[in-house]
């Protein structure tokens, strides 16, 4: 079965979008000769990981759809540039001097970071090395440029031409106070440079033309076209989708009404709106949504120092519609289930490739390394080390693995980095030794004398073989009560590994001299607080 016909009845979500496009359009070329994908941002402050979300998901989207048909795709990165600074973002340098800017276009303000012409093209800035640094194929869009070029002029004039059916789509969903001053129109005070929120006065469609009254009491009278105002964001998101085409954008569930009253608009100006998808939102890990403003939710950065990118599309890709907790706890999973889906792949048919997630993050092409641990064996091994440097860890895996070296294996080389800051940051200040209790001594030395007896270079499965009968032959209630005590024992912690690959990967007499600091009682002086066991 080749790919393009595996993709035609492929149940993954973006295979299933992609074929919702393509019924869109009949499965025929648009006029404008492609069909266009659009992410949005807001460059008032930095890129967030809901950026990073939106442009991934969609890229995933846009590639389905290009392996169901040669039909062109382009990707266009919209930023909103033209927007009044609302408040002074606190993560960036010389606040005051943002402060006498308030209210200015975003490109009309100086660059506190003093390296562009304006905070807005610094942000801008950012946001271009932010996607590059994924290696995300798409096109920068400035909504300042687009403004002031004229790009948008035909449809401006339009939105004043229905300007009152376009006050009926919105005016609903605003409480009272707003209703008597909205206007589709942000006018730019030619005084102050201001985006002006205030009532439209007047307005002239033949001359495309607002009146309103200046901050300083002057009746002014603008061209809506030229960059001379800017629209409210509703309107100016369906503005967009029809100037540009726009045939895909997502959006997040908060923005549900905003889509509708969007959809509508568009249409009153003549186009068609874009297929659009619905994803749930972010959670902290105490189930609360996670705010930029609030800062209570994990950043791209520092994911990515304690986990590959990968892990990182793995999570975006995973069940978007589902409401997930972002917060540290859950990046070792991801890890763990990525290189689960890695290794799966070489194995797989065409039309489980296609279902395969690491088909979507790596756009088709998942890379193939031979050398694979997962990443809660070498947190553990990090543990037991105490590792301060990938390379104490290398120490380990070249013995284990004589054949691989950090050049030959980039995926666990770049997992041994991660794996040192992960358990130097999180770990080690939680970890938590006990003594052991008379069954647990037992069942330790039992377990010494059984490691001393096996062979040099023993493998994993065997290993665990011996980790299980000697659970058996003592009186724990379960064997998860003794894999327990070897984790709160040995590792300082409630959860574990699978002892025999871990045993395999440390090494039988450093696991023998582990098991004897233990028994004496010297890991848990590590915390000298720590209980003897029930």
């Amino acid at each position: 079965m080749s790919n393009r016909e595996a993709a035609a009845t492929c149940k993954a979500w973006p295979f299933q979008e992609a074929q919702r496009i393509l019924e869109r359009i009949d499965g025929k070329c648009p006029e404008k000769g492609y069909v266009l994908f659009e992410t949005g941002y807001g460059p008032s402050g930095l890129p967030h990981i809901g950026t990073f979300a939106e442009v991934v998901r969609t890229t995933m989207v846009r590639r389905a759809f290009s392996e169901l048909t040669d039909i062109p795709t382009r990707l266009f990165t919209f930023s909103d540039d033209m927007d009044g600074l609302r408040k002074v973002p606190e993560n960036v340098p010389n606040q005051a001097m943002l402060a006498e800017h308030l209210g200015k276009p975003l490109t009309a303000i100086p660059d506190p970071f003093d390296t562009h012409e304006s905070f807005g093209h610094h942000n801008n800035a950012r946001l271009r090395t932010f996607l590059d640094s994924f290696d995300f194929e798409y096109e920068f869009q400035s909504a300042t440029q687009c403004y002031k070029s004229g790009r948008f002029d035909p449809i401006l004039c339009r939105v004043l031409a229905h300007y009152d059916e376009i006050l009926e789509a919105v005016l609903p969903i605003l409480g009272k106070e707003r209703r008597a001053t909205y206007s589709p129109f942000l006018p730019i005070s030619p005084k102050t440079g201001q985006v002006l929120q205030v009532p439209i006065l007047a307005k002239d469609v033949a001359a495309g033309t607002i009146t309103f009254e200046d901050e300083d009491g002057t009746k002014t009278e603008l061209p809506v076209t030229g960059g001379h105002c800017k629209l409210q964001w509703r309107v100016d998101w369906a503005m967009r989708w029809t100037a540009l085409d726009v045939d895909y954008e997502m959006s997040g569930k908060d923005l549900i009404d905003s889509v509708r009253i969007g959809n509508r608009i568009c249409r009153v100006l003549g186009g068609t709106p874009p297929e659009g998808f619905t994803y749930e939102l972010f959670l902290d890990e105490n189930g609360e949504k996670i705010s930029k403003s609030r800062g209570n939710g994990l950043g791209v950065d520092e994911w990515l120092r304690y986990a590959p990118p990968e892990s990182l599309k793995l999570f975006m890709y995973q069940s978007p519609k589902k409401a997930k907790r972002l917060y540290f706890d859950v990046i070792p999973r991801n890890v763990d289930d990525y290189l689960s889906f890695l290794e799966k792949y070489a194995a797989q048919e065409t039309a489980e490739r296609l279902t395969n997630p690491v088909w979507h993050i790596h756009e088709g092409m998942p890379p193939a390394e031979a050398f694979h641990l997962t990443y809660s064996i070498l947190l553990n091994l990090a543990n037991v080390c105490h590792a301060e440097e990938s390379a104490v860890l290398w120490g380990y895996l070249s013995r284990y693995a004589p054949e691989a070296s950090p050049e030959s294996a980039p995926i666990l080389d770049a997992l041994a980095k991660h794996a040192v800051h992960y358990y130097q940051d999180f770990v080690k200040p939680a970890k938590r030794y006990r003594k052991p209790n008379a069954v647990e001594q037992a069942a330790l030395q039992d377990l010494a004398d059984a490691l001393a007896a096996l062979p040099q270079g023993a493998d994993a499965v065997t290993i665990q073989t011996e980790v299980y009968e000697i659970g058996k032959r003592h009186p724990f209630p379960d064997l998860k009560a003794w894999f327990q005590a070897l984790y709160e024992i040995l590792l300082g912690q409630s959860q574990g590994p699978r002892m025999g690959s871990f045993i395999a990967l440390y090494g039988l007499e450093e696991t023998r001299i582990l098991i004897g600091q233990a028994l004496a009682g010297e890991l848990a002086q590590e915390n000298p607080a720590a209980p003897d066991a029930d």
